[in-house]
């Protein structure tokens, strides 16, 4: 990546882009670039030094997702690592990858290039839906850079998937995103289009703070005025369904059977994407696995339940630190 490419991405970062000064708290949280090959990452991390010397933790999310989705969870682990949440190339505030690919694997390198650029691995490692795939698949790969796995949500192969989670899956079918692109931009559409995403995800979206639905409704804005938004989006979603389909020693159960670090699972019996059906496979496929199922959470139970979920967490790092 060229230093002009550095540079404006920097720019749009801190300025905005089209859609006006970042929303993110600036006090505890503070924002940064980091080049890793291929892609230059958007890394939201701790503003004080009071976490140094902590254990490191490292966050990431799921499709069409941000850092922002780990707000809240991070804030509720202050203290109990230094955690730090990233931007999958093409999400939030980092740009596309420098060669495209928006595969599970592809953006699994990316997280590997950050531990490795920023020698902060081994690492608690924490995903989300498309996150939870490459949070498995590194881990299974690259187990000398994971201490324990927390699956929220894990977007692992499920036939047949839930009904509800099958307009997602029709992003990866031709066609559909130049469909999609037809939907008018004016501000009540947006508004209606991130109430429909909100329903979505979450298990009650009337239980959702005004602030935070105003905020996803300015960054759905923000993402529309992306001349590559669209097509980071549906190629995630094409790379998920691809992984799902991958045989051999690349099929995701095969690779969770080998994941060897203590997992956490969190499902959400609300989940409309991931269904509550998975949890039990997947409890039986990593070979240290504890679960917590959360009765009115849906796919993001970070965001709905931080405390619950961080309870668990710090109960399985106890765990882990023995």
């Amino acid at each position: 990546m060229s230093t002009e490419q550095r540079e404006r991405a920097g720019a749009q970062r801190w300025s905005g882009g089209d859609g006006g000064a970042d929303p993110r708290p600036a006090d505890r949280w503070a924002t940064r670039t980091v080049e890793v090959p291929g892609a230059l990452l958007s890394v939201t991390g701790p503003t004080a030094d009071a976490s140094a010397g902590l254990p490191e933790a490292l966050f990431v999310h799921g499709l069409g997702g941000s850092s922002d989705n780990w707000t809240e969870l991070m804030d509720e682990l202050v203290g109990v690592v230094r955690g730090e949440a990233l931007d999958l190339p093409g999400f939030g505030w980092s740009p596309p990858p420098v060669d495209g690919n928006l595969s599970v694997s592809g953006h699994m390198r990316a997280v590997i290039g950050y531990l490795e650029a920023s020698g902060r691995g081994p690492v608690h490692l924490f995903g989300n839906s498309l996150g939870g795939a490459v949070a498995v698949r590194l881990a299974a790969l690259r187990p000398d850079l994971v201490l324990s796995l927390t699956l929220i949500s894990p977007a692992l192969p499920e036939l047949p998937p839930q009904h509800t989670a099958l307009p997602t899956a029709a992003l990866a079918v031709p066609g559909v995103p130049r469909l999609l692109r037809r939907i008018p931009a004016d501000g009540r559409s947006v508004e209606q289009a991130t109430d429909g995403l909100l329903d979505l995800v979450y298990g009650n979206a009337r239980e959702i703070p005004v602030e935070r639905r105003e905020s996803a409704v300015a960054e759905y804005r923000r993402r529309l005025g992306l001349p590559y938004a669209m097509q980071v989006l549906v190629g995630s979603a094409r790379g998920i369904v691809s992984a799902y389909t991958e045989r051999g020693d690349q099929a995701l159960w095969r690779q969770a059977r080998r994941v060897e670090a203590p997992v956490l699972l969190v499902y959400g019996l609300r989940d409309k994407l991931v269904s509550y059906r998975s949890a039990a496979r997947a409890c039986a496929a990593f070979q240290d696995a504890r679960l917590l199922v959360l009765p009115e959470s849906g796919h993001v139970a970070m965001m709905e339940h931080p405390a619950q979920v961080g309870r668990a967490v710090r109960e399985l790092l106890r765990e882990v630190t023995g």
